[in-house]
């Protein structure tokens, strides 16, 4: 089904191709890489709202930092966070060959400390979580105020492999752990009257939630 997907989907340029295949060949951690499919329908997002700044909790190799520039207005930026730099220097190479390092601003450190250091006013357009899920609630809490109205809070993997609909199936304490945080970050956002949200059963879950 995946694969068939895919296929009905606008391919991915040469840059976005490169990008994708070393990460793929990191091994494990590949897995944190937003999929193809995923990083289209971010930049078709960001392009849609006409954003001017995005907030990208989580660059890893920096696929969808390059996905929101692709659709950012004139002018416009994403900042994007990380605890690590260990792949800076694959991100930053593929944002030059895309011709979008100049929108793209790399802030190391943990992320809740990063969001709460962005200014009052922000005003951004697009914030999307994509990083440790221990702490997706926090993000909610500090990414909300950030928005402009009409801005979208984008979270991913919030399916967790379907272990959110059952945390208890789980092999590991770590992943019980967080598919029961997920639950209650996927249920903070259904009821928060600041928010109008959906979630989509793409990939691993991709919750799309617009700022009242």
């Amino acid at each position: 089904m995946r694969a068939y997907l895919a296929r009905s989907c606008t391919p991915p340029d040469a840059v976005l191709t490169s990008l994708i295949e070393k990460t793929a060949a990191l091994g494990d951690q590949a897995g944190m890489m937003v999929p193809a499919e995923q990083a289209a329908l971010l930049t078709l997002l960001a392009r849609t709202v006409g954003a001017r700044t995005v907030v990208d909790v989580g660059t890893f190799t920096g696929l969808s930092a390059l996905a929101f520039a692709r659709g950012l207005a004139a002018g416009g930026t994403v900042i994007t966070c990380d605890v690590s730099d260990e792949h800076a220097d694959l991100a930053r190479e593929h944002w030059e060959l895309a011709g979008v390092a100049d929108r793209i601003d790399f802030r190391l450190g943990a992320a809740g400390r990063t969001l709460a250091a962005l200014p009052d006013g922000l005003a951004a357009d697009i914030v999307f979580v994509d990083a440790d899920k221990m702490n997706y609630l926090n993000y909610h809490a500090l990414a909300v105020p950030l928005l402009r109205p009409g801005g979208l809070l984008i979270a991913d993997n919030v399916l967790l492999d379907g272990y959110v609909m059952d945390p208890d199936l789980a092999g590991d304490a770590l992943m019980r752990g967080c598919a029961r945080k997920l639950r209650e970050f996927n249920a903070a956002l259904a009821s928060d009257d600041r928010l109008d949200t959906v979630m989509l059963p793409i990939a691993d879950g991709l919750t799309i939630a617009r700022k009242r």
